[in-house]
């Protein structure tokens, strides 16, 4: 009968611990809007590719009953959350002015009350609203895993010297690992 107990006690203190785990991990969807992709002012390099693997991101979160924050950034023409990662209603949505979700908004705030310690970023543009996320969220305290394959961004040039979107996208991963666990989609739904 002890056994059973002491099993029995066990099996409830690891579904609580591991139910807490799940409901303290948030999702942040950076600026995934319609004016980087094809057609739109500031086209990304594969941001359709990117996008999708953000759709089953968040279909994961959604399935699991995670919190789901969309961050988009307050641009026209162009501005709206791209149809691949639509809100759906009671999605948070975080509209902002700078580089930095956390910067001037409420998301720090958001993220407190809802008890969370774990953000999980994807979006766009890697190099700029992506990166100062996650900088950000590790800063505050937050641990922060980034879906690379979820992201997307464009070349990029200074003076005469252009740096391939690739290079850009990869050089900022590699850079964010010192801040975050960086991996792909397939890893992170393991």
């Amino acid at each position: 009968m002890r056994i059973f107990l002491l099993s029995f006690l066990t099996s409830a203190f690891l579904f609580s611990a591991t139910a807490q785990t799940h409901k303290s991990t948030a999702l942040i969807l950076i600026d995934i809007q319609d004016f980087y992709f094809s057609g739109g002012a500031v086209e990304l390099d594969e941001p359709q590719k990117a996008g999708e693997q953000a759709k089953q991101l968040l279909a994961h979160f959604r399935k699991n009953d995670r919190l789901v924050i969309h961050v988009r950034h307050n641009f026209q023409p162009g501005g709206d959350i791209h149809n691949l990662v639509k809100p759906i209603e009671g999605e948070k949505i975080i509209s902002k002015d700078e580089v930095n979700a956390f910067l001037n908004t409420d998301l720090n705030n958001y993220l407190k009350e809802n008890n969370i310690e774990e953000v999980v970023l994807c979006g766009m543009q890697t190099h700029m609203c992506l990166e100062a996320g996650t900088r950000a969220a590790h800063d505050l305290g937050y641990k922060c895993t980034v879906v690379e394959d979820a992201c997307a961004t464009r070349d990029l040039t200074f003076s005469e010297n252009t740096v391939p979107a690739k290079q850009v996208h990869y050089s900022t991963l590699a850079t964010l690992k010192n801040y975050a666990k960086v991996v792909s989609l397939e890893e992170f739904l393991k």
